[in-house]
This record gives C-alpha cells, sequence and structure tokens, in this order.
C-alpha cells in the first residue's frame, strides 16, 4: 500500500519527536501528577504518603506563610534589581562596545557560569561573614555590623548568581536593534533621552520580559542562595519543600506546596506574556 507524501511527512515528524515527547512525559508529566496525587493524601504515622482525598494540606498553607512570603517579595525584588544592573551593561556591550571586544566582553558575562555555584555562594558567605566585610568596617570605627543571614545578603546573592541570565536576553533583543533608527531620530533632532525612551527601550522590552520572567520563576523555586546566605533565617519555598520531604517527610504537605508553587510560576509567566505582547505590540514574544 503506497503512502502519500503528507503521510510520509506526518510520520517522520512524529518519530523525531516521539524520543522528546516522551522524556517530557516520562520525567515532567508523570512526576507532576505523582505531586498532584500526593497533595490530596495524607501523611502516613511513619511518615511519607497515605492514601486518601483531602483538602486539608491547602488549608495548611497558612503555616508555610513566612516561605510564601519572603519568596513572593524578595524574588521579585531580585529580578527587579537585577534588571536595573543588567539593562546598562546589556546595552553598552550591543550598541557602544567595539565589535572587536564584544564577544570578550559577551564571554566576561558568562564565565561566572564556569563556576558551580556552590563554591561562587560561599565565598560570598566568606565575603558577607564576621571575618569579611564586618571585620574591614571595624578598622574605621563600625562596629557590630552583621551582613550574613540578612535578607541583604540573600538579595546581594540572587543579584549576583542570577545577572547574567538577565543580561543575555536584553542583549540579544538590543543587538537586534536597527541602528538605523536611532540614526533617524538624531537627525530629527531628538536627545538622547528622547530616542531612548522612544525607539530603545520599547523595542527592547520583548527582551526584558524575557529576563524578567526567566529569573523570576527560577527564583520561585530557588533553595541554595536562602539556605546559605539566609542561614535559615530567611527562607524560600524551597527551603520549606526540602524540610518537608527530607526531614520532616510529610509528602502531601510539601507536595501541596509545590502544587501551588507551579501554579504561581504558571501565573507569572501568563502575566509576563500579555505584558510583552501588549507593550511590545506582537504576540511573536518567547519567554521560555
Amino acid at each position: 500500500m503506497a503512502v502519500s507524501p503528507d503521510t510520509r511527512k506526518r510520520l517522520i515528524t512524529a518519530a523525531l519527536v516521539a524520543p522528546a515527547s516522551a522524556w517530557l512525559f516520562v520525567f515532567l508529566v508523570l512526576p507532576f501528577i505523582a505531586i498532584v496525587v500526593f497533595a490530596f493524601g495524607e501523611r502516613a504515622p511513619e511518615g511519607g504518603y497515605q492514601a486518601a482525598f483531602t483538602f486539608a494540606q491547602f488549608a495548611n498553607l497558612g503555616s508555610r506563610a513566612a516561605a510564601f512570603k519572603n519568596t513572593l517579595v524578595l524574588a521579585p525584588i531580585g529580578a527587579f534589581v537585577c534588571l536595573l544592573v543588567a539593562y546598562p551593561v546589556a546595552y553598552y556591550l550591543a550598541v557602544k562596545a567595539s565589535p572587536q571586544h564584544r564577544l570578550l566582553l559577551v564571554s566576561l558575562v558568562v564565565v561566572p557560569f564556569w563556576t558551580s555555584l556552590l563554591v561562587r555562594t560561599y565565598a560570598w558567605m566568606y565575603i558577607l561573614g564576621a571575618r569579611g566585610i564586618p571585620h574591614l568596617l571595624e578598622f574605621i570605627g563600625i562596629e557590630n555590623v552583621r551582613l550574613l543571614n540578612t535578607p541583604g545578603a540573600v538579595l546581594l546573592g540572587i543579584v549576583y548568581g542570577y545577572l547574567p541570565l538577565m543580561i543575555m536576553p536584553i542583549y540579544v533583543s538590543l543587538e537586534k536593534l536597527d541602528r538605523r533608527l536611532l540614526e533617524a531620530s538624531a537627525d530629527l533632532g531628538a536627545k538622547p533621552l528622547s530616542t531612548f525612551f522612544g525607539i530603545t527601550l520599547p523595542l527592547s522590552l520583548p527582551g526584558v520580559m524575557t529576563g524578567v520572567a526567566l529569573v523570576t520563576i527560577l527564583l520561585l523555586g530557588e533553595y541554595l542562595i536562602p539556605q546559605l546566605l539566609g542561614g535559615g533565617k530567611v527562607f524560600f519555598i524551597g527551603n520549606a519543600l526540602v524540610d518537608l520531604f527530607l526531614q520532616s517527610r510529610n509528602w502531601p504537605f510539601g507536595s501541596a506546596i509545590a502544587v501551588t508553587l507551579v501554579v504561581v510560576v504558571v501565573i507569572v509567566l501568563l502575566v509576563a506574556m500579555r505584558v510583552a505582547w501588549r507593550v511590545a505590540g506582537t504576540r511573536q514574544v518567547d519567554l521560555v
């Protein structure tokens, strides 16, 4: 039986997509289904999961209000500070830097990813610890300064760790900017500030929204930075999940928090996409 060209194309496409689809289903969809099932169960007497159908775990989310508050406050603030720092850097790399040095400068932005985040965070623990900056401040008469295990330390670690992820999408967006638009604006007598707010910023907003959404979503599940720089005093939802699954062994409650976190991430992504579409005037914006 002869196979039509359209059918052959569909079969080839299905064969190419099948391995990736199977991988995502096994390692993404199935675990999430298990987490949803656990979320409606009960904690077994010896810990773990016990089959049941109850909403008690979701009703108990308020007991972890501090983790939700820290996450939903520090994650957006961290993303915003990353944006404030990243945009001038990305603008310089894409618009001002010479082509001969641009590749080198972009490489320097990526270099921190060559080192483990754990090692870099431990370095900040020493810098902010008693033998670091506070010790130096004692020489000029400023004593009893505590930087480590504070929200400021966590915020600093967030900006340091996630800044490259904010710079690169903005850089890509600015690098595609048509320079003739900037020249035309200058020829028409527009001041540099007017050109920036009228042309550069609007055209780079897709990259800005991509960076903000990417950093915010990753920060919502952050565990390492609050654990090390917060010292157990500033903890995120990720820290609460580790405690519930590995220490308290309350899998249903941890699953309920995980499901809630996924819902929050989806909402953040949808809001970011809608804002990007409206501001940029197009629906062709890729956030992930």
